[in-house]
C-alpha cells in the first residue's frame, strides 16, 4: 500500500519538484497559501515551459475556513481584430493549432495572480513579488535540467514547432530537441519576472512588458495588439457547487468545463456503487462522463453567450433523470473526439487551513509554438478551440472568451475534511478528477494511493492521438476487468503504465484536526513538499 505524505504546518503539491519546493519555502516564511501558489506557479512557468507560462491562462478556487470559496477566472478573450474572415482569407477552414494565427487570445494567468494576491492581502499576506519570484528567477538565470516530459513534448511536435517564430532560438539546440537532463537557461524570462517584480503585475498588460509582448506578437504575425492586452481584466466569479451525501463539491463556472466535473460526480453518486476498482466503478464513471460531456458540448462556452444558466443541470431533478439513462451493464455511444491539453495543477494548504486549487495552461504543448525571445516565453493557443462555424456553440467572435478544459476541484466533506484536487488532461479532466475524488471520498483510499492507482480515460491523448477505441486504460488495470469492459461494449485500448497520456493529477487534504495529507502524480516530475 502506498503511504501519503503528512504534515501540519503547510503543504504544496505540483507536477515539478522545484516548483513544490518554491511554494514550501514561502510557507516556511509565513506566507499564505496564495503566495505559495504564486511562487509555485511562477517556477513552473520556467521549469515546465511546455505546460505553462506567462503566456497562458489560469483558474483558481480559494477556500478560507468558515467562508464561501472564491473563484478567479484568468482567461483571455480573442483580440478585437480576430474573426472568422481573418482565417478564411488566409485559406483556413479551421483555426490552426500552431503558428501566429493560433496565438489569438490574450493570456490571463498574470491577471489572475493579481486578483489572488488581493485576497491574500486581506489575509495579511506581506511577501513582495520579488520574493515570490525568487526561485523562478534563479532557475531562469542559472538554468534548470530539462525534464524528460519537456524533451518528449518537444520531440513529438518538433517538425511543426521548429517552424514557429522564435521557438528554435529559445527551446532547441541547433534546431534539435535538447536532451533530457541538459541545462536550459531563459535569461529573457528572468528579466521579464524582474520587471514584473519591480513594476507590478499590471505591467504585463498596460506597461513596458505589455508593450514588448504586443510588439513581439505582432512581429510574429499574431492578430493580437496592445489594445487587446490593455483591455484585459481577470474576474472573480462565483464557483459552481453541488451538494452530495459526502459533502459539497466546488468547481469553476463557464467558460470552463467545471460543470461537467460536477454533473459526472452527481450522476455517479446516484448509481450507489459500493466498491472501487471493479467493473461498476470504472463503467459507471465512464458512462456518467459521457452524459456530462453531452451537456458540456451542447452548452458550455463564454458565459456571456450561454442560453442557459450552468446551475440548471445541477438540480436534483435533472440529475435524477440523467442517471436513469445509464445502463449499468452496457456501454453507450461515445461522444466526439476530445481536446488535448498540456496543463499544470497546483494545490496548497497553509497552516491556517486556507486552501488553493490552481490550474494553469498553454493548452497544447508550448501553446501556439510562437515564442517571444525578448520576453522569454511561448504564447498559448487556447483560441484554437474556437470554431469558424457561426452556428457553433464556441463560434469565433472578436473579444469572445473560448471554452476552457481547465477546471480545478475543491470539496468540503461532511466529516470536516477539505480536499483540493485537479489534473492535466484536456478533455479528460472531469473523468480523471472523478477517479481521484471517488477513491478518496467514497472509498476511503489514501491520497497517494488514489492518485497512483491505474487510470482510464476517453479523450484524445496529450500526444494528439485519438484512441480508436475511445477508452484508454493503463496496462496495470486488471486484465479480467478489461475483458469485462470489452464484453459490455467498451472498445478498450491498453496504453503504457504511468503514461502522461492519462494526466498528471494531484490532491491535498486537511483533516478536521488540522493534519494535512498530500499526493503527487508519479506520472509527472512532481512531489509533495510539506513541513
Amino acid at each position: 500500500m502506498l503511504h501519503s505524505p503528512m504534515a501540519r504546518r503547510g503543504m504544496v503539491t505540483s507536477p515539478h519538484h522545484l516548483a513544490s519546493q518554491a511554494g514550501l519555502a514561502i510557507l516556511r516564511e509565513g506566507g499564505t497559501a496564495i503566495e505559495a501558489a504564486i511562487a509555485t506557479a511562477a517556477t513552473l512557468c520556467v521549469v515546465y515551459p511546455h505546460m505553462t507560462g506567462l503566456g497562458g491562462d489560469a483558474f483558481w478556487l480559494i477556500a478560507e475556513p468558515g467562508k464561501p470559496p472564491v473563484s478567479i477566472d484568468g482567461s483571455g478573450a480573442a483580440g478585437a481584430k480576430v474573426d472568422a474572415e481573418l482565417y478564411r482569407k488566409a485559406g483556413h477552414k479551421h483555426i490552426p493549432v500552431k503558428g501566429p494565427l493560433a496565438a489569438n487570445t490574450v493570456a490571463g494567468a498574470v491577471s489572475s495572480w493579481q486578483l489572488a494576491l488581493d485576497v491574500s492581502d486581506h489575509w495579511g499576506g506581506r511577501l513582495p513579488l520579488r520574493r515570490l519570484f525568487e526561485d523562478a528567477l534563479f532557475a531562469a538565470r542559472e538554468g534548470f535540467a530539462i525534464s524528460a516530459h519537456q524533451a518528449a513534448a518537444t520531440d513529438r511536435g518538433l517538425a511543426e514547432l521548429r517552424r514557429q517564430p522564435g521557438f528554435a532560438e529559445l527551446f532547441l539546440a541547433k534546431r534539435r530537441t535538447p536532451a533530457a537532463g541538459s541545462t536550459l537557461r531563459l535569461p529573457a524570462l528572468a528579466e521579464t519576472f524582474e520587471r514584473l517584480a519591480n513594476a507590478g503585475l499590471d505591467d504585463f498588460y498596460r506597461g513596458e512588458v505589455g508593450r514588448a509582448v504586443a510588439a513581439g506578437l505582432q512581429a510574429a504575425g499574431s492578430p493580437l495588439r496592445a489594445e487587446d492586452l490593455a483591455r484585459h481584466r481577470g474576474m472573480r466569479r462565483r464557483p459552481l457547487s453541488l451538494g452530495l451525501p459526502t459533502g459539497t463539491l466546488f468547481n469553476t463556472a463557464p467558460p470552463t468545463q467545471g460543470l461537467a466535473s460536477l454533473i459526472l460526480l452527481g450522476l455517479y453518486q446516484r448509481l450507489g456503487v459500493t466498491e472501487a476498482e471493479g467493473f461498476d466503478h470504472v463503467h459507471g464513471l465512464i458512462e456518467a462522463a459521457k452524459l456530462a460531456y453531452r451537456v458540456r458540448d451542447a452548452h458550455v462556452t463564454d458565459p456571456a453567450r450561454m442560453s442557459i444558466h450552468a446551475t440548471t443541470y445541477l438540480s436534483d431533478g435533472i440529475l435524477d433523470r440523467m442517471a436513469w439513462e445509464i445502463d449499468r451493464a452496457k456501454a453507450s455511444p461515445l461522444p466526439g473526439a476530445g481536446a488535448e491539453g498540456d496543463t499544470v495543477w497546483v494545490g496548497v494548504i497553509d497552516g491556517q487551513g486556507r486552501a488553493v486549487s490552481l490550474i494553469q495552461s498553454l493548452y497544447h504543448a508550448f501553446g501556439a509554438g510562437v515564442v517571444l525571445p525578448e520576453i522569454g516565453m511561448a504564447w498559448q493557443n487556447r483560441g484554437a478551440s474556437f470554431s469558424l462555424d457561426p452556428d457553433h456553440r464556441n463560434a469565433l467572435e472578436p473579444r469572445r472568451r473560448p471554452f476552457h478544459t481547465l477546471s480545478p476541484g475543491l470539496a468540503r466533506l461532511k466529516d470536516g475534511r477539505t480536499l483540493v484536487y485537479g489534473t492535466m488532461g484536456g478533455d479528460a479532466q472531469p473523468l480523471i478528477q472523478a477517479e481521484v475524488f471517488t477513491r478518496i471520498a467514497l472509498y476511503g483510499q489514501g491520497l497517494q494511493q488514489a492518485v497512483s492507482a491505474p487510470r482510464w480515460c476517453m479523450a484524445r491523448g496529450l500526444d494528439g492521438k485519438t484512441a480508436p477505441a475511445g477508452v484508454q486504460v493503463e496496462g496495470r488495470l486488471d486484465p479480467q476487468l478489461v475483458q469485462q469492459l470489452r464484453q459490455a461494449g467498451h472498445c478498450v485500448e491498453v496504453v503504457r503504465d504511468w503514461d502522461s497520456l492519462l494526466g498528471h493529477a494531484g490532491a491535498l487534504m486537511r483533516r478536521g484536526d488540522g493534519l494535512l495529507e498530500g499526493a503527487a502524480d508519479p506520472r509527472s516530475d512532481g512531489v509533495v513538499a510539506a513541513f
